[in-house]
């Protein structure tokens, strides 16, 4: 019985395919011709790896996910202060990454990047060292982030937008295409262009998520009060906190406010 349950294990893992012998490969893992995987490497359960996938470093893949040919997951970083330290890559269940795609693992002894679940990474897109992606983000095709980016919940970024290291992105929130962004995005906003500018609500997307009626009419007027006001970001938090109901999603909107460290995305100007 036994030597048939390794037999039913490797006809899984394409003959070319070359995977360490220490590598933690989950059940029902697929593993395609020519792909690499690490000494380090942890594969969730039911996960599929295409053709030439490259897996490297201390990384770790959950159940479900779909890694599209091409892409390398958990190089080392493109950083010059790199120094060969120990760190980490941490990817969710269900998570798509399409060809070509690169998430290098964080600078930093013991730092990592992560990347949530049910997330979809479109073709040649990059997650650089440190980031934090939430749940459910969506990059289009060759959307890159820089060192240390955090994406929120939800998100969606263009294909081709340029997200400036450090940046925040708040959840729910859209960045047009081939936009550049270079200050911290609010929650449930759309920005675009290049310098990125807040265009308005992503209305359709609060709804998608399931945020109540009352809960949006509350995040519209603090939309209103920070980009029609004339307020600073500062008069414009306390006008908020006095203003405004209590929702999860609109002391979320302060939250991100409070903690605003490159300066908020500014809103689009008459005549632009």
């Amino acid at each position: 019985m036994k030597p048939e349950k390794v037999v039913v294990a490797l006809r899984k893992i394409h003959e070319t395919a070359v995977v360490h012998p220490n590598a933690r490969i989950g059940k029902d893992v697929e593993i395609g011709p020519y792909a690499v995987i690490g000494e380090n490497v942890v594969i969730g359960e039911g996960t599929k790896i295409s053709a030439h996938v490259a897996i490297d470093g201390w990384t770790s893949i959950g159940k479900n996910c779909v890694i599209f040919p091409s892409a390398s997951i958990g190089s080392e970083p493109q950083d010059l202060k790199f120094n060969g330290e120990k760190s980490y890559v941490f990817i969710g269940d269900n998570t798509k990454i399409r060809e070509f795609a690169t998430v290098n693992r964080a600078t930093g002894e013991g730092e990592e990047t992560r990347i949530g679940s049910n997330c979809l990474l479109m073709a040649y897109t990059h997650v650089a060292h440190n980031c934090i992606v939430g749940n459910h983000v969506i990059m289009s095709n060759a959307a890159t982030l820089a060192g240390h980016v955090v994406v929120e919940d939800r998100a969606v970024i263009g294909g081709l937008a340029g997200i400036h290291q450090f940046v925040k992105i708040g959840m729910n929130a859209m960045v047009g295409g081939a936009s550049k962004v270079v200050q911290d995005i609010p929650p449930f906003v759309i920005v675009d262009g290049h310098p990125a500018r807040v265009s308005g609500l992503n209305n359709v997307g609060m709804a998608r998520s399931g945020i109540g009626i009352e809960a949006r009419s509350n995040i519209k007027k603090a939309y209103k009060i920070l980009y029609r006001s004339g307020l600073s970001l500062a008069q414009a938090i306390e006008t908020m906190e006095q203003e405004l109901e209590s929702y999860p999603e609109v002391e979320h909107f302060l939250r991100f406010l409070r903690n605003v460290e490159r300066g908020v995305c500014r809103g689009r100007r008459d005549g632009e």
